[in-house]
């Protein structure tokens, strides 16, 4: 009897790409519009709407076995929807760079049967360990932070986030100094723009995603925080976990050691 193999549905665009790195694209039947890495292999993928706006009557009719959501990519009525056709739903909630080793475990947990599945996901748990253990070793400076991933309103990112604990790899504060909980729009804070805090914040970071900041976006960045050092970053390297987590505490550290 020839084995059968799971068809997989990816909900969260970070994840997606690591399912190609780890060699499952081949079984991925289904992804969201914004799962676009690598582009040639996710071309080949049908999309089933947004993160946010699964079509669930096109992915009920791909018939998943497996379907990859997020705490904070997906809506919790999606996945209660989804419970009454998938028979394996695979909840993902990396809030840490460290998580993703997490992350690693239960997709070998899941797919671990799939010939060079477990050997990928080692190497890839081992980039990440070093990455760790290098951002541990250095006395890193103290500074704070103000990370904008939207303007009109100014959007940025609660301390409990993936972003936020990054971040705190390299002694970078996120402002201001919330949490979000484990979901919701409270995990992305709105600001005013007149918040007291902003007087104490040493340098803003201007994401690539989901909004794309560019080089005329930095001064009215700057008239938030007059006194900050203002740049822009790559926030795919900074916000995707899976097989960028380790570049990006990489990007991270140069970011940071640059300054100093």
């Amino acid at each position: 009897m020839s084995p059968t193999f799971p068809r997989i549905a990816c909900l969260v665009p970070s994840i997606s790409e690591l399912l190609a790195a780890l060699g499952l694209a081949p079984l991925m039947v289904a992804r969201t519009g914004f799962c676009i890495h690598p582009a040639e292999t996710m071309a080949a993928i049908p999309k089933v709407g947004g993160t946010k706006d699964v079509n669930l009557d096109k992915l009920r009719r791909l018939a998943p076995s497996h379907v990859i959501v997020n705490v904070d990519e997906n809506r919790l009525e999606t996945v209660q929807a989804l419970r009454e056709f998938v028979p394996h739903i695979i909840v993902t909630p990396p809030n840490d760079p460290a998580d993703n080793l997490a992350l690693l475990e239960q997709l070998v947990a899941a797919f671990g049967a799939v010939e060079g599945v477990a050997a990928r996901a080692a190497a890839l748990a081992e980039a990440l360990q070093a990455e760790l253990a290098r951002c541990a070793a250095q006395d890193w400076p103290g500074e704070a932070v103000l990370y904008l991933i939207w303007r009109e309103p100014w959007m940025t990112v609660a301390r409990d986030t993936y972003l936020a604990r990054m971040l705190a790899r390299v002694g970078w504060r996120s402002w201001p100094e919330v949490l979000g909980g484990e979901s919701g729009a409270a995990r992305y804070p709105v600001l005013r723009g007149d918040e007291p805090w902003l007087a104490r914040v040493q340098r803003v970071l201007l994401s690539s995603e989901p909004y794309r900041f560019e080089a005329e976006h930095l001064p009215l960045a700057q008239a938030l925080c007059p006194q900050a050092r203002v740049q822009l970053v790559d926030g795919e390297l900074l916000s995707w976990y899976g097989p960028r987590a380790a570049q990006g505490l990489a990007y991270l550290r140069g970011l940071a050691q640059h300054s100093q």
